[in-house]
């Protein structure tokens, strides 16, 4: 697995946010994650964006983090946000979510981010169950969907 920086508005980022959103359309049945995002969120050193390709070159998963300090939405400074972890449904189950989490971790980690946040919701229990597993925790409500009641956010120390 080649896990490759892009820029979050790279045509393989854009193409598998694409298929999250579809996804989120059919678990939650509404027109998607609607939390404000741009590419610039995702550059060095506020934030980046990673793609894991396979052996073929094709994207497989994503995900990034980006910078949040304390604000009127719940984060606190030194929070990196994780935001748009994905596998494409053929790939789930060989440990591609959590190699790219980890290298995630250790990007924000270098970068100088204290706590690793992120908000998911409970139609989505392989997410819950991938965080939990890997040291996450729950607290308080954060971000775009804080008031929303299937909403559930988690921590991490790095």
């Amino acid at each position: 697995m080649d896990i490759r920086r892009v820029p979050y508005d790279h045509p393989d980022a854009a193409k598998l946010d694409a298929e999250v959103q579809a996804e989120y359309h059919v678990r939650y049945g509404d027109g998607g994650d609607s939390t404000p995002m741009h590419p610039a969120d995702f550059a060095p050193p506020n934030g980046v964006y990673l793609i894991a390709y396979d052996e073929a070159g094709v994207p497989v998963a994503s995900g990034g983090w980006r910078v949040q300090d304390a604000n009127g939405e719940g984060n606190r400074d030194g929070d990196a946000e994780l935001k748009r972890m994905y596998v494409i449904e053929q790939m789930r189950g060989r440990g591609l979510a959590r190699r790219l989490l980890t290298a995630l971790e250790d990007d924000a980690r270098a970068a100088g981010r204290v706590r690793m946040v992120l908000e998911t919701g409970i139609r989505q229990p392989e997410a819950i169950a991938l965080y939990t597993s890997s040291g996450y925790a729950p607290c308080e409500k954060f971000g775009y969907y804080r008031h929303h009641e299937d909403s559930r956010c988690y921590a991490k120390p790095l």
